[in-house]
């Protein structure tokens, strides 16, 4: 009974009694977080390659280069893609990466050089540092994305969501 009494008191501190929500403040606690998405980004900007359109276009289609899309399937459908580039969707890509995983992906083991890239740069900078953080190398990413290789007219297609099976 004691114990029961202690937690009623601590729920009516909390704004809780017997179940119930007493509606008289709201407690809320900020979010704290020790590293930021930005600071994440110019860390990763500071350790992996960064190609700019240029340089990137002329690895494309070339032997040993491998082009990998991390964007979202949504996107690559709305807004197309590189023509040859592998789809890793970026929730997957560690997973694809490591030879131990179950759901390992045999291009990854190819010895390829790996050119990742996003919409913007954002997500291919964070994903390109954690595949060099794992090993794989040699691996770099687009400045700018699908966005400013589609901007510059560098080869683009219409991709198709692929139909349910």
């Amino acid at each position: 009974v004691a114990a029961s009494r202690d937690c009623c008191a601590a729920g009516a501190h909390l704004g809780w009694t017997r179940g119930r929500a007493i509606h008289t403040r709201e407690i809320q606690v900020p979010l704290q977080i020790k590293r930021s998405v930005k600071q994440m980004f110019e860390e990763a900007m500071s350790q992996v390659e960064t190609l700019d359109i240029e340089q990137a276009r002329a690895l494309h289609g070339q032997p040993g280069v491998t082009f990998v899309d991390l964007r979202d399937p949504r996107e690559i459908w709305r807004e197309g893609g590189i023509p040859g580039a592998r789809t890793v969707t970026r929730g997957m890509l560690e997973f694809w990466i490591d030879p131990e995983s179950p759901y390992h992906k045999d291009f990854f083991a190819s010895g390829n050089r790996f050119v990742f890239f996003c919409a913007g740069g954002w997500r291919s900078a964070l994903a390109a540092k954690t595949a060099q953080d794992m090993g794989l190398t040699p691996v770099c990413h687009i400045r700018g994305g699908f966005g400013a290789w589609a901007k510059a007219g560098a080869p683009t297609e219409k991709v198709e969501p692929k139909p349910a099976s």
